[in-house]
């Protein structure tokens, strides 16, 4: 449908010639207010309007009354909550993992001259529901006068008011937000709306592994999970329906639904939200910091768990590894020529046919699997494995799937969307939300788990087939909350059998940050591949989730996507973004080898003996990660949400606490690189330099890289060199002070 500009239209999704049976109906002011138990209950009209571009109340038909609740958490926390008739207030979904720190806070309600303040146990202000009409100055009734609206400001702290858009309009018959509204299509209840004020110099993140600049202002998101296949589209593996505001505030929008999100685009005066379920149960998080906004996000939704010490050395990985001796004769060199490595992938070839998950191993090219994973675990090897949660045609579980129902029956043939580089026909989805199918696929990965395999790839699961009839819930409430029922399922059998939890995945709805690690999908080999797996990465963060990775040097090549070269210099600098992320894959359509690239190899060598120093520090900053607010690769508004220039930064990073990351992302072996406030040290040469300004056209030869650490840090690091991580003592990290004596880490190593 082409665009016309008509949030009618465009945001609300009604046909644009009027023909289809469908209404809107727009919240008024509310007619009653009470306490129970400590929630504020609204009772709130809502008017139909005629089918119009133009609004205006159709007066013919009676009001519908619905209940508006309001409820307050401890970290500054409100919940608003609208079943419109048709749903209840639920706490027991798969999204929410509320955290015992988490109270609930009574809250109770008085009127004064015609406004209903709403109050916590201390006396401070949590909403204010304005009943007054507006002030007016008469002179002409050349136009209607506004509708009758809903008009309330909340304060989730006691710095900043977040008020519902009550008067986001040309005159009263264009409207372009509505505070509260919900959409009837061929009779039913289909769509609920919701729109907050913004103002004019507001700033945007979050969302998701978001591939966008870093200020998101000005643009509209659909909430639907799919391949991303790619990141430099408008497509998402990951999204996440949460946003942070520079106003510092975030909003949560608990809904697995398709949802459609405006922030400053439809309206530049305010942010909306479109739900394609007829319900709204929004959280408004205040806080101090971004830090403090995620950690309520994250005593809502879930903490992320601490990831094994071998997760955080090198993994070594293409597509594909086909034979048990390509494997050996790989890590044998590794082991041989000292590049440091704890785990190897094996992507799509290691069943009978290539891309045919049938999660068994092709016993000709891998003979005697279980001696095979053990004798690589000899070697300091973890082995993690690829498949996916769809059973093809030609699988040999397909029949025993259909008769017991473990993959949701079709309702129609339907090709699915998203990368199938094979030409396999998936037979259907498994259904995670049958707790008999679950079990079954759990005991797949038990017979590989059982064998030493530790990690299991969840790759794909943004698209399932929506023609298909799931045993939990219709497919348009399970298409985005599918990665999370599916990472969980894999997760939960790799801890019980392997000791650890952990996968590597790579779609994500909210609440999936307690099921890592997760992945940013299918970028080129390109230095605009790189950038924008950075700015997924660093959106990804600032949506609640602590660990984050890519592939090392991007997974796919241009012009030619399996057969095209890797340049040297994306080799070298994508492998140095790697080392200062929480983990580090190399993987991707061709070689990733280092000695593949025999004029950087040495190069690449050292860069991975400096992430085994490092990870004494990763370590420590991933712990830390778990139970707070932080990931541990971090924008830079994290630390300096004042400055008005970083809402704008998406190509450096703080590593952790302690590092300030640049990294060149072009052949011209250059760039600016902005010093925030504060005093910063050249973690490599030990120059020192003041923060607060941008060093220009800094020369970085291509064995070397921006790297910036607070002066006055102690940085922990492993003082030996290894092979991996079993060969590491913990215990005999030392510590690197970053004071005036500080010469620079590479200084007589």
């Amino acid at each position: 449908m082409k665009q016309t500009n008509y949030h009618l239209f465009d945001f609300l999704d009604f046909d644009t010639e009027l023909k289809t049976d469908e209404a809107l109906w727009k919240a008024c002011k509310p007619t009653s207010v009470y306490e129970k138990e400590g929630d504020i209950y609204l009772t709130v009209p809502f008017q139909k309007q005629i089918l119009s571009n133009d609004m205006a109340a159709d007066v013919s038909v009676a009001r519908k009354e619905f209940t508006l609740k309001i409820r307050y958490y401890t970290h500054h926390i409100i919940r608003l909550y609208t079943g419109l008739g048709e749903f209840d207030w639920e706490d027991g979904t798969e999204m929410l993992q509320m955290s015992s720190e988490l109270r609930k806070l009574p809250l109770t309600v008085c009127e004064e001259d015609g406004l209903w303040y709403v109050r916590d146990e201390k006396g401070g202000l949590r909403a204010l529901i304005n009943l007054h009409e507006p002030v007016l100055d008469p002179w002409s009734d050349l136009l209607p006068p506004p509708q009758e609206t809903l008009d309330i400001t909340f304060y989730p702290d006691d710095k900043k008011a977040v008020r519902l858009s009550a008067y986001d309009h040309f005159s009263p018959p264009r409207y372009d937000a509505l505070p509260l509204a919900y959409c009837v299509k061929n009779g039913q209840q289909e769509r609920a709306t919701v729109s907050f004020e913004c103002s004019p110099d507001e700033a945007f993140a979050g969302t998701g592994e978001r591939f966008y600049k870093m200020d998101l202002s000005g643009h509209t998101f659909q909430l639907k999970n799919q391949d991303g296949q790619g990141v430099n589209n408008r497509r998402a593996y990951k999204n996440i329906p949460f946003y942070l505001s520079s106003r510092m505030y975030g909003v949560f929008y608990h809904t697995s639904a398709h949802c459609k999100l405006s922030l400053a685009d439809h309206s530049t005066r305010s942010v909306q939200f479109l739900n394609e379920q007829a319900q709204l149960d929004v959280f408004l998080i205040g806080g101090d910091t971004p830090e403090e906004i995620l950690y309520g996000y994250r005593c809502l939704t879930g903490f992320p768990p601490m990831l094994p010490l071998w997760s955080y050395g090198v993994w070594m990985s293409r597509m594909s590894y086909f034979s048990a001796d390509e494997v050996n004769a790989i890590c044998d060199r590794m082991r041989a020529e000292h590049y440091p490595c704890d785990v190897i992938h094996l992507d799509t070839g290691w069943f009978k046919t290539d891309w045919l998950c049938e999660w068994k191993f092709n016993e000709e090219r891998f003979p005697q699997p279980e001696r095979f994973v053990r004798r690589l675990k000899e070697k300091g090897y973890r082995v993690s494995l690829w498949q996916l949660p769809y059973v093809a045609d030609d699988a040999e579980q397909i029949d025993e799937a259909k008769a017991n129902r473990y993959i949701g029956p079709l309702t129609k043939k339907q090709d699915t969307e998203g990368s199938n580089f094979s030409a396999l026909d998936y037979a259907g989805t498994i259904d995670f939300t049958y707790p008999k199918a679950v079990e079954w696929y759990k005991g797949l990965l038990k017979n590989l788990l059982d064998m030493g395999v530790v990690c299991i790839k969840t790759d794909f699961g943004e698209n399932i087939h929506m023609d298909a009839a799931y045993y939990g819930m219709k497919p348009e409430l399970l298409n985005n909350l599918y990665a999370l029922l599916y990472q969980k399922a894999a997760y939960e059998i790799t801890k019980e059998v392997a000791g650890d939890g952990i996968v590597w995945a790579r779609a994500a709805w909210a609440g999936c940050q307690r099921y890592p690690l997760h992945w940013g999908g299918d970028s080129a080999s390109t230095w605009d591949g790189m950038a924008g797996s950075l700015k997924g990465g660093l959106h990804f963060g600032l949506s609640g989730f602590a660990f984050w990775s890519h592939d090392v040097p991007g997974f796919h090549c241009l012009p030619n996507f399996m057969n095209s070269p890797v340049s040297d210099d994306v080799y070298v600098r994508w492998t140095q973004f790697g080392v200062f992320s929480s983990h580090i894959r190399y993987h991707g359509t061709g070689k990733r080898e280092p000695w593949s690239y025999p004029a950087i190899a040495p190069i690449v060598k050292k860069w991975w003996k400096l992430r085994y120093a490092l990870i004494p520090y990763i370590v420590a900053q991933s712990e830390k990660a778990t139970r707070t607010g932080y990931p541990v690769l971090r924008a830079l508004i994290f630390h300096h949400p004042e400055d008005k220039l970083c809402w704008h930064i998406d190509d450096e990073y703080y590593f952790g606490d302690d590092f300030l990351v640049a990294p060149v992302m072009n052949s011209e072996n250059c760039r600016d690189v902005y010093l925030p406030e504060g005093e910063w040290v050249n973690f490599f040469t030990g120059e020192r330099f003041e923060g607060g300004g941008w060093l220009k056209k800094v020369e970085v030869p291509l064995e070397e890289m921006p790297v910036y650490v607070r002066r006055g840090a102690t940085v922990p690091v492993y003082p030996e060199e290894v092979d991996c991580t079993d060969e590491m003592d913990l215990s005999k990290s030392i510590v690197l002070k970053i004071d005036d004596t500080y010469q620079g880490f590479w200084k007589g190593r």
